[in-house]
C-alpha cells in the first residue's frame, strides 16, 4: 500500500524524478535532497530552452494564428450582432409584430445550426464558411429590395456557417502544443472588434471637436451679413 504516492509512479516507478513527499517518505528515505536538486536542474533547463524556443515556435505557427484571427474578426465584423440587434425593427417597419419577429429570428437560427450539424461532415468546415459568407453577401446586398424577407435569410446564413464552423475550425487548425495560448489570443481578437469601433467613433467626435473649432463661428445674436463676413472676411457681399 502506497500512502500519498502518485499513481503513475506506483505503476511506473523510476519514471519521474522523486520529490519530497509522502511518496519518498515510504519508497525511499535516502537521497532525497539530491534528487529534488536534479529535478531543480532540470526544470531550470526545460524553462530556460522553452524562452529560446518558444519566439521560433510562435513565428512558425503565426500564420496559423492569424487565419483564426481573422476568422473571429470577419465573424464579428459580417454584422450578425446589428442583424440581431435590428431584426425587430425591420420586421416592424414590414407590419410583423415585434414578438413574432424575434420568434421567427430564433427559429430561424436554431434551423440553421441544425443544418450546420448535419453538413458539416459531408459538405466539409470550408465549404459551409464559403456557402455562408456567400448568402451572408447577398442578403446583406439585397437588404434595401426586401428587408424583412433578407433578414431571415442572413441570419440562415449565418447560422449554417460562419456562426457554429468557426468555433470549431478553431479547435481543429491549432497544433495541441500552442492550442491553449493561440485560442486566448484569438478570443482577444473577436473581443478588440468593440474597442477598435468604439475607439473609431471617439476619433471622428474629436475630429468634429476640432472641426467645429476652427471653422464654425457663433451665429447667436448676429444679422446675416455679420455672419457672412465672418465667415468670408476677405471677400465681397453680393446682393
Amino acid at each position: 500500500m502506497y500512502i500519498g504516492c502518485d499513481i503513475h509512479d506506483v505503476l511506473h516507478p523510476g519514471t519521474f524524478p522523486p520529490s519530497v513527499s509522502g511518496c519518498d517518505t515510504i519508497k525511499r528515505k535516502k537521497n532525497v535532497a539530491s534528487q529534488v536538486t536534479k529535478t531543480k536542474v532540470v526544470c531550470i533547463a526545460t524553462t530556460v530552452k522553452n524562452l529560446v524556443t518558444m519566439p521560433l515556435n510562435w513565428f512558425y505557427h503565426s500564420p496559423v494564428v492569424f487565419i483564426g484571427s481573422a476568422l473571429l474578426a470577419l465573424q464579428q465584423l459580417s454584422g450578425i450582432n446589428d442583424v440581431f440587434y435590428f431584426s425587430s425593427t425591420v420586421f416592424k417597419s414590414a407590419g410583423v409584430p415585434s414578438d413574432v419577429a424575434n420568434m421567427s429570428v430564433g427559429v430561424v437560427n436554431l434551423s440553421g445550426s441544425i443544418i450546420a450539424m448535419i453538413l458539416m461532415d459531408k459538405l466539409g468546415r470550408k465549404g459551409l464558411l464559403l456557402g455562408s459568407f456567400m448568402g451572408m453577401a447577398m442578403s446583406m446586398g439585397m437588404q434595401a429590395v426586401a428587408g424583412s424577407s433578407l433578414v431571415s435569410g442572413f441570419v440562415l446564413s449565418f447560422a449554417m456557417g460562419v456562426g457554429p464552423v468557426t468555433g470549431l475550425l478553431l479547435s481543429e487548425i491549432f497544433p495541441s502544443r500552442i492550442r491553449a495560448k493561440a485560442m486566448a489570443i484569438c478570443m482577444a481578437v473577436d473581443w478588440l472588434g468593440p474597442l477598435i469601433l468604439y475607439t473609431v467613433l471617439a476619433s471622428f467626435c474629436l475630429v468634429g471637436f476640432l472641426f467645429v473649432r476652427k471653422n464654425v463661428v457663433e451665429t447667436k445674436g448676429k444679422t446675416l451679413q455679420e455672419i457672412e463676413r465672418a465667415l468670408l472676411p476677405s471677400a465681397e457681399l453680393i446682393y
